[in-house]
């Protein structure tokens, strides 16, 4: 595992050589806010991480509902059982391993590994707008049908998921990178979610964190690029 720590976020990376898996500290005055909760074996490094930063884990917020992003879900709940869980209404169903699609979603197909034994439940539904903390709830699907970014209005630190990945290039998701093509391979709807980048880089982030890669500061260049990338490739498949 690596940490990396740039203003309040601290980017947890498990693999970060050959297939990095992020999970996030957000640092509030007195406690943490852990997004994401990466894999399995992560819950040892996750909760050292907390200990050391010295603050315990107050909230626990999930992106989407992967099975690299809620990995070590339920160790890190059993450690801090009055930690709130919180996700999406539509991810909610996700996480209970419910892959239909809703009446109104195109009949594109939920892709990626869906959890099948969770236990933990989520405490509370987000929706656009919600605040947890510092942070600020921005629904960005795409990747997921209920994908969400959080947005720190402290500092514009941009907590994006798998709405972009830079492991491999900057791109959106579903935007395919031969380097590391996998965040493509599990997207469940690209022209959503060009939609969604779009509506992130308008938020004019800071920094941008995002689920496989590496951390970027003033992300607004690289924004522009893997859009306007995004838009040639939908264009191609037309």
């Amino acid at each position: 595992m690596r940490v990396r720590k740039i203003d309040t976020v601290y980017q947890l990376s498990f693999m970060p050589r050959f297939f990095p898996v992020n999970c996030y500290f957000v640092e509030e005055n007195y406690t943490l806010t852990l997004i994401d909760a990466a894999l399995p074996f992560s819950s040892k490094g996750i909760l050292q991480t907390a200990k050391r930063i010295g603050k315990p884990i107050k909230d626990i917020i999930l992106t989407h509902a992967h099975s690299d992003h809620v990995g070590a879900l339920d160790a890190i709940k059993k450690a801090y059982p009055s930690a709130k869980v919180s996700i999406s209404a539509r991810d909610a169903r996700l996480l209970a391993g419910d892959k239909r699609l809703l009446p109104d979603e195109p009949r594109s197909s939920i892709k990626g590994g869906v959890p099948k034994h969770v236990k933990t439940q989520p405490d509370l539904l987000l929706k656009e707008g919600d605040r947890i903390g510092s942070l600020q709830v921005v629904l960005s699907p795409g990747h997921t049908p209920g994908s969400i970014s959080l947005f720190d209005i402290r500092n514009g630190s941009l907590i994006a998921g798998d709405a972009l990945h830079t492991r491999g290039g900057v791109a959106v998701s579903g935007t395919l990178k031969p380097l590391f093509p996998f965040p493509a391979l599990a997207t469940w709807n690209k022209a959503i979610a060009l939609e969604s980048a779009k509506k992130l880089r308008a938020l004019n982030p800071q920094l941008l964190a995002i689920g496989h890669g590496k951390m970027l500061r003033y992300p607004d260049q690289a924004f522009q690029k893997a859009i306007a990338e995004s838009e040639r490739s939908l264009k191609n498949n037309l």
